[in-house]
């Protein structure tokens, strides 16, 4: 089956007016919330020390680097962009494939919208067939990709930047294609190690892959050909899918309702600046902690009941010195910081707070259990529950199946109007009304720097 072919041709047709209501609303949510999110991460050392690194290099250009009050080329705009749309760890995601699309089809699709003075509907085409290009890859090697040692935002989000790039272009379906294959051949390879071992190098797997799609569908318009079937090999090897996954991929995923199903509609929101495997535990320690009020004095010990994956993803602790990336991975810190804080967002993910030595002594009180009745529902449900030991001997308990942002229990536009107020901090709340309001409307947009210019 030639899977990377049938995919092509399909990005390569998306069209504005075939778009069902709910997926045009669905990549309106998505740049609203990529602003969110690029708002959040500008408060990071991190971030602030790649920016100030790419603005280092002087390149001349005329594509915004977001929040940050300079422009810069095409490439270097969209490494910027995709790396702060990540690294608060806020960022939207595609269950079923682990990988989180926005981080770089955004990005990628903003930048060659804007180089090439498009209205917001050809935007929206980019938007759908680019997280088409990057999900359905993803799902078809999920978990399998991700426990090999790659992370599929950087990976196949480079799949989904080439193709939300080309379809900008006006590719044919033979350009799509070979867009696809030079997106594998110049993607990071995005290693595990670096976001497990919390190095905050992986806050620019989202950038990383967006400059590459760029230069992918770049030499592709250029007439560079790549391998049109990519994905799923042919007689000389396995294809990216098979090499780079620890089990036979599901190809058929990549086509399954191809035309009939987009999968921005799956997308999920997230409420917190961590880790989607920690949200059940943060809701339910939130919500513990609204309904009693407690003193931190007041807490014995803490239990969280979860499943398998999520214990091995995020079940480690943080010490003094832990990074960002670490506390965002952490289960024992993000519902140590929500008992204390009543909140999981930007702020408590600075150096400082997370070096708090009393937070760090209630985070060690959190001991993670893989919980079998938990694995037995998951992907289905990503469950967890909390339980907290009082010193009076009483116990309180909260379990959360489908946390807040799945669209099951989906985060509507007021809802993601209101993160993008949280995550602005001190900046102007008229002109942040107005960008949410020119997201929302972003069909009618002529040009997109009527968005760009005032974020």
């Amino acid at each position: 089956m030639e899977y990377t072919k049938k995919l092509a041709e399909f990005c390569s047709t998306v069209s504005y007016d075939s778009l069902p209501q709910e997926t045009i609303l669905m990549a309106k949510l998505c740049v609203l919330d990529f602003v969110a999110n690029v708002y959040g991460s500008l408060e990071l050392d991190a971030v602030a020390a790649v920016i100030a690194y790419i603005k280092s290099l002087g390149t001349q250009g005329n594509i915004p680097a977001l929040g940050c009050g300079f422009k810069t080329d095409l490439h270097n705009a969209a490494f910027i962009n995709g790396t702060t749309a990540e690294a608060i760890e806020a960022q939207d995601g595609a269950r079923f494939g682990g990988n989180h699309p926005g981080t770089a089809v955004i990005p990628a699709a903003l930048a060659m919208t804007e180089k090439l003075k498009l209205n917001g509907k050809k935007m929206i085409e980019a938007i759908v067939a680019g997280y088409e290009a990057a999900n359905r890859p993803a799902a078809a090697m999920h978990p399998w990709h991700t426990l090999g040692g790659f992370l599929p935002t950087g990976t196949c989000g480079t799949f989904g930047a080439a193709v939300a790039a080309g379809r900008l272009q006006s590719f044919s379906a033979q350009q799509m294609a070979s867009a696809i294959g030079n997106a594998a051949y110049v993607m990071p390879i995005s290693t595990g190690e670096n976001l497990m071992g919390g190095y905050t190098v992986k806050i620019v797997q989202g950038g990383q892959a967006a400059s590459a799609g760029l230069m992918a569908a770049g030499l592709a318009g250029a007439g560079v050909t790549g391998a049109p079937y990519i994905i799923e090999g042919s007689e000389l090897n396995g294809g990216f899918a098979v090499i780079t996954t620890a089990a036979a991929p599901k190809l058929e995923k990549i086509i399954d309702a191809l035309g009939q199903h987009y999968s921005i509609t799956d997308i999920y929101f997230k409420p917190y600046t961590a880790c989607r495997h920690t949200h059940g535990a943060a809701q339910a320690a939130l919500e513990i902690q609204d309904e009693n009020k407690l003193t931190l004095s007041q807490i014995d010990k803490i239990d969280v009941f979860t499943y398998g994956i999520a214990k091995l993803a995020v079940g480690k602790e943080v010490t003094p010195g832990s990074s960002f990336v670490s506390a965002q991975f952490s289960i024992p810190y993000v519902v140590a910081v929500c008992l204390a804080d009543g909140e999981l967002g930007p702020q408590q993910l600075t150096e400082k707070r997370i070096a708090d030595s009393n937070l760090i002594g209630l985070s060690n009180k959190v001991q993670i259990h893989a919980d079998k009745a938990l694995e037995k529902i998951y992907p289905e449900k990503t469950s967890s529950r909390v339980e907290i030991k009082l010193k009076d001997g009483s116990r309180l308990v909260k379990q959360i199946d489908i946390p807040k942002g799945d669209p099951r229990d989906p985060m509507e536009a007021n809802d993601i109007i209101k993160k993008v107020k949280q995550f602005s901090g001190n900046r102007d709340q008229t002109t942040i009304d107005n960008v949410c309001n020119k997201i929302l409307d972003l069909e009618n947009i002529t040009h997109i720097r009527e968005i760009t210019e005032i974020i």
